[in-house]
């Protein structure tokens, strides 16, 4: 099994240090890096470049159009002046001192339907307005988002990983994986909040490193404001329907009723964000080649180069997911006495492994179902306190083979040296933050049953 884990810590390895040291760019750095663990791993040559092909095809086919709908959006609420307008409501609430406290909790609220790349996206034109109205740098503000918005995405049902997760185990009750998820979860978003805060103090605000955001906002000014209704709609109606789209397929009976069938096609991400867009368009303050060509342009350009990298990272995950590591780790794992950090400690592993956090839930759950009576788990409420230190081990952590990575770093104008030294880190300190008040849950239930 060391022929396996060798190529594979040398792999991961080589992305750190060839994007952060040597500067090589992302999308070389993961190709190489897929290539050379296929090979070291006894990986069938003729298959190779199918695996790789189909890792980055499939990527895209689930986010691809996700991304550019978004960067359109971001695009066009920046453009418009629409950010300005969100901003200056939120900071009115909040206050301008508390723009890292906004993000993160409205991160925590949008993640819970909505997949945290996804909402990233949506969410990253604020983030940089929300820096230029309150003098902070966005970095923290893009790590109180980044960490408002992982929680849930790991923890909370109706998001694809606790829901599989639930089906594996063969839990019945899944309210009560939704409501312990909430629970789980705010813990974990407050430390992600503190950490944030804690960056505010060694990253100052910047102009010219934050994308000379006083000179946007300068630019902006000559913009008459939207109303608040018209800039939220591109944000919270793609959000509501994609709500609405998974609430939908909990509570789907036997037969289709053509208002589940229309739920379910507007709820989807791909249509959701797509009908957002629509309602983007309709703060374009003209219709000339400045807004539908210029802006698009923009808008495309920018989405193109975070595609690149994203489906690079699903070719690399596709390459580890063919490497027999949930066996290895299940058969070794499930004869120790660890309990509740074996879940956690397979589900980091193989999300450190092979960045797809969803993927890290589904396999672990699979891995641990049939020795659930050894670990005394097979209760349901056993059940939802694997599901919880699952998704805490499916958070640590997010690096170079994770789409969110990229999508974070490249949204919020890091480069690599400094993603790794914020954003995973972030990660890591939710991900035993979460498994911590996993064990005291799970140890406070035992008291009171």
């Amino acid at each position: 099994m060391a022929t396996i884990f060798i190529p594979l810590i040398i792999g991961i390895v080589f992305i750190i240090v060839s994007t952060s040291k040597w500067h090589l760019h992302p999308f070389l750095a993961l190709l190489i890096s897929a290539y050379f663990i296929a090979f070291m791993t006894g990986i069938d040559s003729s298959e190779i470049a199918g695996i790789i092909g189909q890792g980055f095809g499939k990527t895209l086919s689930g986010i691809g159009i996700v991304i550019i709908a978004g960067t359109l959006i971001g695009v066009i609420l920046q453009k418009s002046g629409a950010t300005i307008t969100i901003s200056n409501a939120i900071l009115r609430v909040v206050s301008d001192k508390r723009p890292i406290s906004a993000m993160s909790i409205i991160g925590y609220i949008v993640s819970i339907p909505v997949f945290c790349d996804a909402a990233f996206v949506i969410l990253s034109s604020i983030n940089k307005s929300l820096a230029a109205k309150s003098k902070t740098s966005l970095i923290p503000i893009s790590i109180g988002l980044s960490t408002g918005l992982y929680a849930p995405h790991v923890l909370i049902p109706p998001t694809p990983g606790p829901i599989a997760a639930a089906a594996n185990l063969e839990m019945n009750n899944l309210f009560m994986v939704i409501i312990t998820g909430i629970i789980i979860a705010i813990p974990v978003v407050v430390v992600g909040h503190l950490y944030a805060k804690y960056l505010s103090k060694k990253y100052k605000f910047a102009p010219q490193q934050d994308n000379d955001f006083e000179i946007q906002m300068a630019e902006l000014n000559e913009i008459p404001s939207p109303k608040l209704w018209m800039a939220l709609a591109p944000i919270l109606v793609p959000i509501l329907l994609m709500a609405l789209g998974t609430t939908t397929g909990l509570m789907k009976e036997s037969g289709n009723t053509m208002l589940e069938t229309i739920f379910t096609f507007v709820g989807s991400p791909t249509n959701a964000l797509l009908i957002g867009l629509g309602f983007a368009m309709l703060l374009l303050p003209s219709w000339d080649k400045t807004t539908l060509t210029d802006w698009m342009e923009d808008g495309l350009s920018n989405a193109a180069k975070i595609i690149i990298i994203t489906g690079m990272g699903g070719a690399l995950g596709a390459i580890i997911q063919q490497l027999p590591l949930g066996d290895y780790l299940g058969n070794n794992l499930s004869q120790s006495s660890l309990g509740l950090l074996i879940p956690f400690i397979i589900a980091a592993i193989l999300k450190t492994a092979q960045g797809s956090s969803t993927v890290a839930i589904i396999t672990t759950s699979a891995i641990l179902f049939p020795v659930l009576p050894e670990l005394g788990l097979d209760s349901n409420m056993g059940k939802t306190w694997v599901i919880m230190a699952i998704g805490s081990g499916a958070m640590t952590v997010s690096h170079a083979n994770d789409s969110y990575f990229w999508v974070v770093s490249k949204f919020s104008n890091m480069d690599i040296l400094t993603a790794y030294k914020t954003h995973t880190t972030a990660t890591a300190i939710q991900g035993f933050t979460g498994i911590i008040f996993v064990y005291l849950g799970y140890f406070l239930t035992q008291f009171w049953t």
